[in-house]
């Protein structure tokens, strides 16, 4: 009977528990272990200083630019100390971007995720971490080339917590390793519930806030709450801690959607970028992103949040986004950007100047820019200048050289000048004036990745690269240019993007651009960089005109050169850079050509003598075609004029600087021995040449007369020609030196070399026969080019020229022609040459004439 008692009593008990368990179970959805996992899981609750952790990535979240991934993965990681002015100024950083040590490498796990496990203290080589707030990292690939970041392109992060202080951790929603966290979830509609679980590292009070209001509040170390969210567009929650008598927060934005207002853009808007009335004081912003659920406007007028004030209207086909704004001051600077799906926020792609936070600190400052909105965003902004400051142009309309008559001087800001800047390279116009080029051209100046490039990586089209200076600096530039009789070319590069471009970006989170309006999924075509036009699209075609219009407008350039222009076709022939493979893209191909009688077109439409320049090395047929319509191509002597000054001249052909060997009955090229992308001459002179006795053409002095004559050959046939920066004085410094795009050392001493300074004498002379007589623009041509004694004759309205030399190591005899039989005037020696009874004459090694019959005109 006792034991019946007790047995009763136990059953009593029992059933007592398990209500009252019952009765205090919120009321949730369950949480288990197996919830979604995010874009960095960790293997423990809490980052510890002292304990071994391990990271796991999954490649298919976050900018997915490592999706599908499966090749060697690399840990960058540094720290962020309480003395860090923002999260991007990483202290001791552990790990070497171009080093790919074993200790950084990443583990591939069987479900195509990868991981890394590291003690922090020993990993950073730090013992103690009182003054650490996060662990900053990425993960990059072997060549740093593609990184994977959070989606919106920042950096990843993850607190450090102490085991002296309470901590707090969102264990749900399942969220990004922003600095200010986000949902993995990239929006929720108005009044869904959001299940929220906190967890602490200390038992305490946890409490839960919304928009600065207290929601939820639990005793222990779990809160556990379902979120009813009611407010439109970006919503702060706040997990709190108290325990001991020390507290702790973390922050958590998620988005949510409201209904999106369907309306026409109004007239007068444009469709994309900015549209200022400044009669009704109105500031209109539109973007296309098709496909897309909401997009909100965010700026410092609003402190970039996203509230239903600022969310954008939406055209009825769903492409174009837009909103007009009416309370801005006309007076002040402002930073915006757009909010695309409640995540991603990217700057706008028609932006005139952006904001790089990673990288303007290398950036001379301007007084007239807004700083950067620290704290407020992240990423790349967009600046909205509303004061008028156009530039006052010296010059009206500029007569433009000839075409045909052109000596291109190509340059490259960044390693022409110390300063690097518009501002002193406008104090070198005196130089390239006394060499005698009417036309200068300049590598990429559009907003590219980073700083120190050769800007073939463009991210923003319409935006000037702040690296080399200001607008009006730059329109300085060339205004100063035209007062001098020098035109003044740009060099495009509207073959590809990178990855900081925001139309790449809008349609890189689902891992795949294939719903990308301008991009291919894959590149069409070799040698691609980047991410590849697709200029068959509609929106492409749009915005290459935008852009072709706004540089010709804004800044009245007088050209472009087109980067790989070859590369705008859709006839895909792999990427593989093989022979066949090139052979196959160079091929006659009708698209392309229609696409580039297109764009031609639109430009001869606004300016009839405008210089169309393709970097194209195509078949002659589709060349031939293209120049038939005004354009010219870029023509590469690089090889074979090498060769003949190095002294080998078995590969030395120069036929294919003259129209006929092209099947052109005009010289519709811009032929050149050097560009930015061959190596040097003189490197290879130094380096390889051929020598014969005492004659050496590896010598300094022989190279540089060398040199002399290859200028000869080039300069004086007809046709427009381009020299690469500081070939006028022999520059022997290699294109591989510090890396092929990297930084070259600055020769401006070669002034100071006789010999050197002869060499651009040379070149200035040439330039001036070329300019002042009619017969290197207009003549017939008979020429021999080919072996180690090469000639051409140029006639022309009772006038005749002949270039002649020997490009061999050792002396050859020249049998000369009957037609050749004349008394000349050698323009070199400033002498006559009487060949009328001369059958035949000895040409020792280097030696070459540039005889005329009658004097060639050469005013100084």
């Amino acid at each position: 009977m006792k034991t019946n008692k007790k047995l009763g009593y136990l059953l009593v008990m029992v059933f007592w528990l398990i209500a009252c368990k019952k009765e205090v179970k919120p009321d949730v959805d369950p949480i288990g272990e197996d919830a979604e996992q995010g874009l960095v899981a960790l293997s423990s609750d809490f980052l510890y200083w002292d304990e071994t952790t391990t990271l796991t990535f999954d490649l298919a979240k976050g900018n997915n630019e490592l999706l599908n991934h499966s090749e060697d993965l690399y840990l960058h990681a540094g720290l962020l100390l309480t003395g860090s002015t923002s999260e991007k100024e990483w202290k001791e950083v552990a790990t070497a971007w171009d080093q790919n040590l074993d200790r950084y490498k990443l583990t591939r796990e069987a479900d195509g995720r990868y991981s890394i496990t590291l003690h922090p203290e020993s990993f950073f080589k730090r013992t103690q971490a009182n003054d650490v707030t996060h662990i900053a990292f990425l993960v990059r690939n072997a060549d740093g080339s593609k990184v994977l970041r959070n989606t919106d392109g920042s950096d990843m992060y993850w607190s450090v917590s102490s085991k002296q202080k309470p901590d707090v951790i969102f264990k749900a929603p399942t969220v990004q390793p922003t600095f200010v966290l986000q949902s993995e979830k990239k929006s929720y509609a108005v009044e869904e519930e959001l299940p929220i679980h906190l967890q602490a590292s200390q038992s305490g009070t946890l409490a839960l806030f919304i928009n600065g209001k207290q929601v939820a509040t639990s005793e222990g170390n779990v809160l556990q709450h379902n979120l009813k969210l009611s407010g439109i567009g970006q919503q702060h929650i706040q997990a709190r801690v108290e325990a001991n008598g020390q507290h702790a927060v973390k922050d958590l934005n998620v988005f949510v959607e409201g209904g999106v207002e369907i309306a026409d853009l109004p007239v007068g808007i444009n469709k994309n970028g900015v549209t200022i009335d400044r009669d009704k004081q109105e500031v209109s912003f539109a973007l296309t992103a098709s496909d897309k659920s909401s997009a909100f406007l965010l700026g410092n007028f609003n402190d970039f949040q996203a509230t239903q004030d600022y969310a954008m209207k939406c055209t009825p086909d769903g492409n174009t986004w837009w909103i007009t704004l009416k309370n801005l001051d006309f007076q002040k600077p402002y930073t915006y950007q757009f909010l695309i799906d409640g995540q991603l926020k990217i700057a706008d792609p028609y932006a005139r100047l952006v904001l790089d936070p990673n990288h303007d600190g290398e950036v001379a400052s301007d007084p007239h820019l807004p700083s950067y909105p620290q704290g407020a965003t992240g990423g790349i902004v967009s600046v909205l200048l509303l004061t008028n400051t156009a530039y006052s142009w010296n010059t009206g309309t500029f007569n433009r050289p000839d075409i045909f008559d052109l000596v291109i001087y190509e340059l490259h800001v960044r390693d022409f000048l110390d300063q690097r800047n518009y501002k002193t390279l406008r104090d070198s116009i005196s130089y390239l004036k006394r060499l005698g080029v009417n036309a200068v051209e300049l590598m990429p100046v559009q907003e590219f990745e980073g700083n120190s490039s050769w800007g073939y990586n463009p991210s923003f089209h319409f935006a000037l690269d702040k690296y080399y200076g200001t607008t009006n600096e730059l329109k300085a530039f060339i205004d100063a240019c035209h007062q001098e009789g020098i035109a003044v070319i740009l060099d495009m590069v509207l073959n590809h993007a990178f990855g900081q471009s925001p139309m790449v970006r809008l349609y890189q989170q689902s891992g795949s651009l294939s719903t990308n309006p301008w991009f291919n999924i894959t590149p069409t075509h070799p040698y691609n960089v980047g991410y590849d036009f697709n200029h068959e699209s509609p929106h492409t075609q749009q915005f290459t005109k935008d852009v072709i219009a706004f540089w010709m407008e804004e800044f009245r350039v007088d050209g472009f050169r087109f980067d790989l222009s070859k590369g705008f076709t859709q006839k895909n022939s792999g990427t593989d850079e093989g022979d066949r493979a090139v052979q196959q893209w160079s091929a006659h191909d009708a698209s392309r050509i229609a696409i580039w009688k297109n764009y031609n077109n639109f430009i001869r439409e606004r300016d009839q003598d405008f210089y169309v320049i393709l970097e194209h090395f195509a078949e002659d047929s589709e060349e031939r075609e293209l120049a038939s319509e005004g354009m010219f191509l870029w023509n590469n002597l690089n090889h074979a004029f090498n060769e003949a000054t190095m002294g080998w001249n078995d590969n030395s052909d120069l036929n294919r600087l003259f129209a006929d060997a092209h099947g052109f009955e005009k010289p519709q090229f811009v032929s050149y021995m050097e560009s930015h992308d061959e190596e040097r001459l003189m490197y290879k002179n130094l380096q390889y040449g051929n020598t014969n006795g005492n004659y050496s053409t590896k010598e300094l002095t022989t190279a540089l007369e060398r040199m002399k004559q290859a200028a000869a050959f080039l300069l004086c046939a007809p046709g427009p020609k381009m020299i690469w920066q500081f070939g006028e004085l022999g520059y022997d410094i290699s294109i591989d030196e510090n890396g092929r795009t990297g930084e070259k050392p600055l020769k401006w001493d070669y002034l100071k070399n006789q010999k050197r300074y002869s060499l651009f004498a040379h070149y200035a002379k040439l330039i001036r026969w070329k300019q002042q007589n009619p017969i290197f623009r207009n003549a017939t041509i008979n020429h021999q080019v080919a072996g180690a004694v090469k000639y051409y004759v140029l006639k022309e309205a009772g006038q005749e020229v002949l270039v002649i030399g020997n490009f061999d190591v050792i002396a050859h005899d020249f049998t000369i022609p009957t037609s050749l039989q004349h008394n000349w005037y050698d323009n070199l020696a400033e002498t006559t040459r009487d060949w009328r009874t001369t059958s035949s004459i000895t040409l020792t090694a280097g030696q070459y004439y540039i005889l005329s019959i009658n004097k060639l005109n050469n005013k100084q």
